[in-house]
């Protein structure tokens, strides 16, 4: 068994200003995507499966999918916010997708193995898909028992501005109990990391706090509770033309309920993405850094 890497590639990154998932930030034009790809198939992984809106395959089919095909395996399918339980309608204020649970959700009919869940432009490093690999190894078999690659929280931040995390909790035995999302950490002038609370106070956190990436792994019944919550969250927010169906909502509720237990893995890696426009030049040479200290090839793909 080899496992499944499940990108999510269907947002249109509002704040940096259109598909940044089709940037090229390697010096041959490689994608922030590519670099997952190149480190998921060194670790292990068998097959990538991409979730996209339908509206950009075309674009996305020339740039990004034939790149892989002397590489992994690879297969598309299409999140769009009219694929909804029976029973449901699509309010007319609807416009974007649902979340990032919704787009797991499409994956159903093509995963059937263990699998591992990123974001399309986040930078994760080859570390986390080794941590990554070996415990999905780990779940063939098994059901109910998930992790997430928890990041140290001063390995994730932007040097453009503010950013929003989700604050994890664990017990004694490194499973998770909580994920809080804090929507304004930054670190201050003095080095110290903060997040603003909901009467405007900064408050300090510690840099080691393990973060949330939506670096998620599963086992494929996850699909089956998905549909559960995704009618639970539908019943209280069909008509919130904002409203999103996000994995840790989905997670906590699996974890109140005591249905599924969610190891918190450590991982030494340095995240990075273009949360802004500026955070771009940052990318690039972070990039080229990685490359001079031969974690990477000059060319991904030959």
């Amino acid at each position: 068994m080899k496992p499944v890497l499940f990108v999510l590639a269907a947002g249109m990154g509002s704040r940096y200003g259109g598909l940044k998932q089709l940037d090229g930030l390697g010096p041959n034009g490689e994608t922030i995507m590519d670099y997952s790809i190149y480190d998921a198939e060194r670790a292990g992984f068998g097959k990538v499966v991409f979730v996209i809106r339908k509206s950009f395959e075309q674009d996305f089919r020339e740039k990004i999918l034939g790149k892989y095909e002397n590489l992994i395996p690879v297969e598309l399918v299409f999140q769009e916010p009219d694929k909804l339980p029976e029973g449901f309608h699509l309010s007319k204020d609807r416009v974007k997708p649902w979340g990032t649970n919704h787009a797991v959700m499409m994956g159903e009919d093509v995963i059937k193995d263990p699998f591992l869940v990123i974001n399309a432009d986040d930078f994760y490093g080859s570390e986390s898909y080794n941590v990554a690999a070996e415990y999905l190894q780990s779940l063939e078999n098994k059901k109910n028992h998930y992790f997430m690659v928890g990041y140290r929280l001063g390995n994730t931040l932007s040097e453009s501005g503010s950013v929003a995390r989700g604050i994890c909790s664990a017990d004694a035995e490194g499973f998770l109990t909580s994920v809080v999302e804090r929507t304004f950490i930054i670190r201050d002038e003095d080095g110290e990391i903060k997040y603003k609370d909901e009467n405007g106070n900064m408050i300090v956190l510690n840099e080691n706090i393990p973060v949330s990436m939506n670096m998620w792994g599963f086992t494929p019944e996850y699909f089956n509770y998905s549909e559960s919550l995704f009618a639970d969250f539908l019943t209280l927010n069909q008509d919130n033309p904002k409203a999103e169906f996000f994995i840790p909502w989905a997670i906590d509720r699996l974890i109140e309920k005591s249905q599924i237990q969610v190891k918190v893995l450590d991982t030494p890696s340095k995240w990075f993405g273009v949360t802004y426009a500026e955070d771009r030049a940052s990318v690039v040479e972070k990039i080229n850094q990685l490359i001079t200290q031969g974690k990477y090839p000059q060319k991904l793909f030959a």
